[in-house]
């Protein structure tokens, strides 16, 4: 998939990196004169150029084109129909430069560094996935640009201690405090867990383990599982025979609808179904149908969070359809990033060290709430859990978030 903005021209250049650079720019000229505005003078500022490697194909391309990547294209359309990034006090318009990754680490890595070794972009936009950022975080910190990482969960990423790298989601100890404390809240006994064998399945399955002591609540079966997996019905069947209270997958988009069609197949239908990346898509609901009833999964906001939220998820669905809703988890959190990027430049502009600092030193209000950094981490919102309801991801845990309530006995798979 490869959304595009509605008035770019799309330039494809050769790079070093062997690849073909999409550079995405909102046509000065035609941007101007859409929102009514005057042409560029001569001698005025050119356009803020704003780098970035996301996945367009290969299994990553799933979750960073409902997550990531139409958020930066609405955001950049959005900023210069008002006739430009706010530029302290200058409106600039803004020219998007990227590429695929195609899922591939080293080019992302590659990518990167030429975009702020050699292109000297003026920012950077993150790429998705908790693997890949781990892989390009360093070079925040090697080249002084801010990273606002709205799809990285890692313990060891905020350990680096990177000043110039901020994670936007809830890190993995929030989000299994607050799943347990759901289960334990709601009587749950006994759990089986899958985790995915790769930097994300580790640190959350080590987290959960670690939320789990001195519960009372007992793991009856634990499997990990490789990237690509293509059947986990032998797991599932072992699980479904030691029946347990609630279901545990630390998941990706692809292994969350397999492991839910699969345990539909074979009846297995514990009172919490919880699967983490991807619960929160709307394609999970497309494919699930009426099964998506009170599946559990990783989720922090819906429209009903905040008005905020509200216009965001209106104006998503306005320009990228009703068949391609933003996700109830990570989009919001890109947005918030983007919310605060654009602050941090219009108060202190390009300086991309000022940048950092004022990202690092305040509270940001977001669409998904008030966002503070203590370190690498977002400590300002906590963990939470969402559950499918009539059609709306519902955040039901914490109380303190929460947009509907627990529905703490899962329907029948239909």
């Amino acid at each position: 998939m490869d959304p595009k903005p509605t008035a770019p021209s799309d330039i494809v250049d050769s790079s070093p990196t062997g690849l073909s650079r999409r550079r995405v720019v909102q046509a000065l000229a035609a941007g101007a004169a859409a929102a009514g505005a005057p042409a560029l003078a001569q001698g005025q500022a050119g356009p803020v150029r704003i780098g970035y490697a996301i996945a367009r194909t290969g299994p990553s391309a799933g979750g960073a084109q409902v997550s990531q990547e139409p958020n930066f294209l609405l955001w950049a359309e959005q900023q210069n129909a008002a006739g430009g990034l706010n530029v302290k006090g200058a409106k600039r318009q803004i020219e998007l430069i990227s590429s695929d990754t195609r899922s591939d680490i080293e080019t992302a890595v590659r990518t990167y560094e030429k975009l702020m070794g050699s292109d000297k972009v003026d920012l950077i936009l993150p790429p998705w996935g908790s693997n890949a950022n781990f892989a390009v975080a360093p070079l925040a910190n090697k080249f002084g640009y801010p990273f606002l990482a709205p799809t990285a969960l890692s313990r060891r990423l905020v350990e680096m201690k990177l000043p110039y790298f901020f994670l936007l989601l809830q890190q993995p100890k929030p989000m299994m405090d607050a799943l347990v404390d759901m289960l334990k809240n709601s009587g749950a006994k006994t759990v089986a867990v899958i985790y995915i064998d790769d930097l994300f399945g580790l640190e959350n399955y080590a987290a959960l383990k670690v939320a789990l002591s001195g519960t009372g609540i007992t793991i009856v079966e634990e499997k990990s599982y490789p990237l690509g997996v293509k059947d986990l019905s032998p797991v599932l069947r072992g699980i479904k025979d030691k029946n347990p209270d609630a279901f545990i997958g630390l998941t990706y988009p692809p292994d969350t609808i397999l492991a839910s069609r699969q345990s539909k197949e074979i009846g297995f239908n514990p009172k919490f179904f919880y699967a983490s990346v991807g619960t929160a898509f709307q394609l999970y609901r497309n494919v699930m149908k009426e099964g998506a009833e009170g599946v559990l999964g990783m989720g922090s906001w819906n429209p009903k969070t905040s008005p905020g939220a509200k216009a965001y998820f209106d104006a998503h669905v306005k320009k990228f359809g009703a068949q391609k809703e933003p996700d109830r988890w990570a989009s919001g959190h890109c947005w918030a990033g983007l919310q605060i990027l654009t602050n941090a430049v219009a108060k202190v502009g390009l300086d991309r060290k000022a940048i950092r600092d004022y990202v690092a030193n305040n509270v940001h209000d977001t669409i998904v709430g008030k966002i503070k950094f203590q370190g690498s981490e977002n400590v300002g919102i906590p963990g939470s859990v969402s559950q499918w309801q009539k059609g709306e991801f519902e955040v039901v845990w914490p109380k303190s978030m929460a947009t509907s309530s627990l529905n703490a006995s899962k329907p029948a798979w239909v």
